[in-house]
């Protein structure tokens, strides 16, 4: 896919909705490789805060994490993450951004899991510059829930999770929460950083 779309959005309003940021069969490859980790037990309950502030809370955040590392990257992650890079040159090369390197985790919610509004920024630092999150659900429809509410000037916004859909968002300015799903939620939810 063409990713200027994504650029001319980000420069203009902040944040993006787009469908398509992966090949299809890529995206089922990452859901597999979720779905297999989660059996195994190697994903573990994501927290709030950082550092000596981290702490588990069931009532702001449910969700079970995977940080993924490049070197020990499967396929089809890989390849996500060869997207991401792509992102990121075409952002510093139109906008200046400095995005010096992405993080990212894949994310399982159980049905129920929520995330409560907040900012993806720590307070402690301010290195997360641009929020993106791709969604791994296959035949997702409204009666499943689990959308992402970003709350925009306009008012709140409601994003599916459907598969291969990429929402992206400047990590500072815009407050967002997770809705509780009726089903298992996939997700690879990443940040582009800047240096300190």
């Amino acid at each position: 896919m063409t990713l200027q779309p994504i650029v001319d959005a980000i420069a203009g309003e902040g944040w993006c909705e787009t469908d398509d940021f992966l090949p299809l069969d890529s995206v089922r490859a990452l859901a597999g490789e979720l779905c297999a980790k989660w059996s195994a037990g190697a994903l573990q309950r994501a927290g709030v805060g950082t550092g000596e502030a981290r702490r588990l809370q069931a009532d702001v955040r449910g969700d079970h994490i995977l940080w993924l590392e490049p070197p020990d990257a499967a396929a089809a992650q890989r390849i996500c993450l060869e997207q991401f890079e792509a992102l990121r040159l075409a952002l510093n090369r139109e906008l200046q951004l400095g995005l010096f390197d992405f993080e990212c985790h894949l994310a399982m919610y159980p049905p129920g899991a929520f995330y409560r509004r907040h900012l993806d920024r720590f307070a402690s630092d301010d290195r997360r510059t641009l929020s993106c999150v791709l969604y791994l659900n296959e035949g997702w429809t409204a009666e499943d829930g689990g959308a992402l509410r970003l709350h925009l000037p306009g008012g709140p916004r409601d994003v599916l999770p459907s598969a291969a859909r990429l929402v992206a968002f400047l990590s500072e300015r815009f407050e967002h929460e997770v809705l509780p799903a009726q089903r298992e939620r996939l997700s690879l939810t990443g940040w582009f950083r800047r240096r300190v």
